[in-house]
């Protein structure tokens, strides 16, 4: 199979020495093994700024999307309410997960290219005492926007609700000082930023909120408390965890480290995307998010108004040279992202817009 690197949002580009950690195969049940989980956890307590007393992480295998829909059926009781808050298809599909759940659901949707208005979201709060619970994505890759998350979960405090944050694609490379800005549930994944590779997400949750979801669960092999519950004792997972997947991703985390931690891993991928931005605009190459919004985890970008332009072919253009880029999501323009995280450089930025460049160069001499 032909070699290429990942320009998406995850799974993407991971180190040479993360791939060789998957080559030893572990038993489950080893106390080595479960030593790796409880120093994963602790870790990632760290990463997120919170203290161990007030605060714990649990693991929970599959994507992304299972960490969601395990604390949004976990933590939100038949009596409760949920106020979704959305600007793209990963805020939508928290609305599948509480619609297919029987999750009572209030939902705010602003448009793809603007952010959540933390004012709105007061007023929503105070017409509808009822809601007890606020779940939003922080980097929602549908457009590549960087939601302010940090001045909807203030409100959301101000309320005393509950905040829930879908930081899937932003944690690990982008700073979130959970404990300050007052989110009680993060959940994020191990193939994104910390740049490990697909098989688990984690929560970072409030333990005494966690501690009252006991009972809730609509589901059991997604019952975040009954997760924590075991893993707690001594790093044993309920279920089979995936053994490869975890031992990556405790290296990812030493390479994170040894990075400079989230500070530098965010300036790499910040500087990658406006260097990726500049010259895909002197490319005539429009982004979709035209703001201080633009996130630094990926970029929508506008197909030109020249009519001869297929994505498709610049997409296996550029494939056949090295690199994978991704389709657009937008659903009312004509678009086509290119992430920048993982193990991606200056270097890749350069040589991925030479690659368009000349395949743009093709398609006008073949007018």
């Amino acid at each position: 199979m032909k070699n290429y690197k990942l320009l998406t949002p995850g799974p993407l580009t991971t180190t040479e020495t993360v791939k060789k950690e998957m080559m030893f195969d572990h038993c489950t049940w080893d106390d080595d093994y479960k030593q790796i989980t409880q120093k994963i956890r602790s870790g990632l307590l760290r990463l997120a700024h919170v203290s161990p007393e007030t605060y714990t992480a649990v693991l929970m295998q599959g994507s992304g999307s299972f960490g969601v829909e395990s604390v949004l059926t976990s933590v939100i009781g038949a009596d409760e309410e949920l106020l979704i808050v959305t600007n793209g298809a990963y805020g939508e599909r928290m609305i599948e997960i509480a619609s297919h759940a029987g999750i009572r659901h209030e939902v705010y949707m602003e448009d793809y290219n603007r952010i959540p208005d933390a004012g709105k979201v007061r007023k929503i709060l105070a017409d509808h005492p009822e809601l007890t619970h606020v779940a939003m994505v922080h980097s929602e890759t549908t457009s590549g926007i960087l939601n302010d998350i940090e001045e909807v979960a203030k409100v959301v405090k101000d309320a005393g609700k509950v905040m829930i944050a879908d930081a899937m694609s932003s944690f690990g490379g982008v700073d979130i000082p959970v404990e300050d800005w007052g989110i009680d549930f993060l959940i994020s994944s191990a193939n994104k930023c910390i740049q490990g590779v697909p098989g688990f997400s984690f929560i970072i949750a409030r333990k005494d909120l966690l501690e009252e979801s006991a009972g809730k669960a609509r589901s059991l092999s997604l019952d975040l408390y009954d997760q924590w519950k075991t893993m707690n004792v001594d790093g044993k997972w309920r279920f089979t965890s995936p053994t490869h997947t975890v031992l990556a991703f405790a290296k990812a985390m030493e390479e994170l480290e040894a990075e400079g931690g989230i500070p530098a891993r965010s300036r790499r991928y910040a500087d990658n995307n406006r260097l990726l931005i500049e010259k895909m605009e002197e490319m005539g190459f429009e982004p979709y998010i035209r703001n201080k919004y633009q996130g630094p985890i990926i970029t929508t970008f506008l197909y030109p108004e020249d009519c001869n332009f297929s994505f498709s072919e610049m997409y296996q253009y550029v494939k056949e040279r090295g690199y994978a880029i991704y389709p657009g999501k937008v659903t009312e323009a004509d678009t086509f992202r290119i992430g920048n995280i993982g193990e991606i450089y200056r270097a890749d930025i350069d040589s991925l817009c030479s690659i368009i460049r000349e395949f743009l160069e093709v398609k006008e001499n073949e007018r």
